[in-house]
């Protein structure tokens, strides 16, 4: 916007008397003006001033309207701008031509004033209109994406339960949760899922999934039951393609027994204050497309100070750098190991930047949860 929010356009043609047409027909509708007279200019004052409408002449020395409008639209401060064309060329080549380029409409020379105004006007309110969707649509993500972490438990809500994450999500519907459930006064529940998929309906799946996780872990039942009765549940109302994998612990910390189930989800690594670290590698299917199924499960005995890390794949896999779980979760341990001396508060967040230096560079959401016995 310009002054005082008046609606700003930028004027861009080598002819400073098409310029002085333009400006004064549509300083007379209202509107505030910048002008250029070539490419290199008009992409500056793009991308300084932020107009609301660019008219772009086709034809100027130097940079033409083509070469400046592909610079535009692969700046993303100057990308969403809508770009009407100036041209005294008729040729259907060239139109189109624009049109790929990201151009919303044609001028043609000579001007008609009242052309200009209205086409113009028109494309003012198609922004107008586009930008308060989108901004309604952001809104509306990102109360969802608040409303979702607001129900990720934090350590101060269980203090007993000696864990800590690191929860990165890269999209305002975040496809991977964790949960943490007293079971009783000595033993705790630790869950970390990722949903197939990225979409609004994922946050509420991840709540109805929590209230599964409270429904069925309980003392009553053993962790292979747990998740096999939380999939059946799963398996009729998930939507066709849903399904999540996950890992689900749980420690009973009077007797020292740690039981941990896999469903299909990268393996948890177990670093014991005596011993050799390792990866606790299971076979498992993955939660909600089938009623059959088997899961990975494994019982041990732990000591005081042992911990174990549930984390999701994109912490340690990578399409770009075709990374897989098989060299991922070897990286995972090596970075485990080296945090073993870390306080616990502090070893998701060291173990993530082990791992991503860049975490701006990230391709998918991350979960790391650390338990010690």
């Amino acid at each position: 916007m310009g002054t005082d929010d008046t609606l700003s356009i930028l004027v861009v043609d080598d002819n400073p008397l098409n310029v002085k047409l333009l400006e004064t027909t549509l300083i007379k509708e209202g509107y505030s003006i910048h002008k250029a007279f070539n490419g290199p200019d008009a992409r500056k004052i793009a991308e300084e001033k932020k107009p609301d409408l660019i008219l772009l002449d086709i034809q100027m020395p130097g940079e033409s309207g083509f070469d400046v409008i592909k610079i535009l639209k692969g700046n993303g401060s100057t990308a969403s701008i809508p770009v009407i064309f100036l041209t005294g060329v008729s040729e259907i080549d060239a139109k189109l031509e624009g049109f790929e380029l990201g151009a919303v409409d044609y001028i043609t020379k000579p001007f008609h004033p009242l052309e200009v105004s209205a086409r113009a006007r028109l494309h003012l309110k198609l922004s107008i209109a586009t930008n308060s969707l989108i901004r309604s649509q952001a809104d509306k993500l990102k109360q969802i994406s608040e409303a979702q972490s607001a129900m990720l438990t934090t350590p101060d809500k269980h203090p007993a339960a000696k864990f800590a994450v690191n929860y990165l999500s890269l999209h305002e519907a975040g496809g991977d949760f964790y949960e943490v459930l007293p079971i009783s006064d000595e033993i705790f529940g630790y869950f970390v899922a990722d949903f197939s998929g990225h979409d609004i309906s994922t946050s509420y799946l991840t709540s109805s999934v929590k209230g599964l996780l409270k429904q069925n872990c309980s003392p009553i039942y053993q962790p292979l039951e747990s998740i096999k009765m939380i999939n059946d549940v799963l398996v009729e109302i998930l939507p066709a393609g849903k399904y999540l994998t996950a890992a689900y612990a749980r420690l009973n910390r009077k007797t020292k027994q740690m039981k941990i189930i896999s469903a299909g989800h990268p393996p948890v690594c177990y670093v014991p204050v005596e011993g050799e670290p390792r990866i606790l590698d299971m076979d498992g299917d993955v939660i909600g497309i089938f009623k059959n199924v088997l899961f990975g499960q494994q019982t041990m005995q732990v000591n005081s100070g042992d911990r174990f890390y549930m984390y999701t794949d994109g912490l340690i896999e990578s399409s770009d750098k075709k990374i897989v779980w098989s060299e991922g979760a070897g990286r995972m341990l090596a970075a485990c190991i080296e945090a073993r001396d870390v306080p616990l508060v502090e070893a998701p967040v060291h173990i993530t930047q082990n791992l991503h230096p860049d975490t701006s560079a990230l391709e998918d959401d991350i979960v790391i949860l650390a338990i010690e016995v």
